[in-house]
């Protein structure tokens, strides 16, 4: 094999988001429910024998070491393989927007070079590499809708029903960094159930960033409230600055005034992802042993 090109990364959402707690090394404990989404970044992989790893930015130009290099550079050390790859990028999930493009680029890459180099690593083994790249990469790696607790390593795949959302990403982007450092977050939230969440999974709990968020980037609140403006219930995804809201399918919202600074106003599906097929099929029987059902 000598490409592989048109793999999908997916962005995500944090249906809810609540931190529970933090350990004594810093790292904070949390509960959520991340869904895929239907927007998502292109990559494209050639092989390139002498063993060198380059990125071509298609769109929008990238930082000189991002999360997609790193994967392949960690996965060529970890293998010890001799190949390299020309990776092309075609990025359309914004960043600093809590939608998870970094991390589902770093995944999209180790599952396509794990295929395009031969290695045939089951996904365990792949997990424990992307869990050193990020947070969020494990969960992109199964390829699934995920209940997610720990400092976000424990991962169980949970079906969800069709809905439709609309997400608004400022400007203005937010660190996660900064937003978990800052003394007002919230850190005790009481632990719930997925049995309590299933109830209303689209209307079930809160972000508990959220509040940080507001204050920090006031184009949050700006987008929530032209969200709450059009008879919608918005929260933010992750550690933002992006907001979304669930629309009835018939829904046709205006764009947002000029005055808003307001970067993307995208509609989408979520929790049937149909490019993770091309993607599973890419990566062959790697998916096949993905995280507990």
């Amino acid at each position: 094999m000598k490409s592989l090109h048109h793999v999908p990364a997916p962005g995500k959402l944090n249906l809810f988001l609540h931190i529970t707690g933090r350990r004594t090394d810093g790292y904070h404990l949390l509960q959520s429910a991340f869904m895929l989404i239907d927007w998502w970044d292109v990559l494209h992989f050639d092989l390139r024998e002498d063993g060198q790893l380059l990125r071509q930015d298609l769109g929008m130009p990238l930082p000189a070491l991002d999360l997609c290099l790193q994967a392949a550079q960690a996965l060529q050390k970890a293998s010890g393989t001799s190949q390299g790859a020309l990776i092309r990028v075609q990025k359309n999930l914004p960043s600093e927007a809590g939608l998870g493009g970094g991390s589902s680029d770093a995944a999209s890459t180790l599952l396509a070079l794990n295929r395009l180099w031969g290695l045939n690593w089951p996904l365990s083994r792949l997990l424990s590499l992307g869990a050193s790249l990020g947070a969020d990469v494990p969960f992109f790696l199964g390829g699934r809708n995920a209940w997610v607790q720990g400092i976000g390593e424990q991962l169980q795949a949970m079906e969800l029903p069709p809905a439709r959302f609309v997400v608004l990403k400022p400007h203005q982007g937010l660190s996660t960094a900064t937003i978990f450092q800052d003394p007002a977050l919230v850190r005790d939230s009481q632990p719930a159930t997925m049995l309590d969440f299933a109830a209303q999974p689209y209307a079930f709990g809160r972000n508990d960033l959220q509040a940080v968020a507001q204050r920090l980037c006031p184009e949050v609140n700006q987008a929530l409230s032209w969200l709450e403006n059009q008879s919608l219930q918005p929260r933010m995804t992750g550690s933002g600055s992006a907001v979304f809201a669930k629309i009835e399918s018939s829904t046709v919202l205006p764009s947002p005034p000029r005055r808003m600074d307001l970067a993307d106003l995208q509609q989408f599906g979520g929790s049937s992802f149909a490019p993770m097929g091309l993607l599973r099929r890419l990566a062959g029987s790697v998916l096949k042993d993905r995280f507990p059902v």
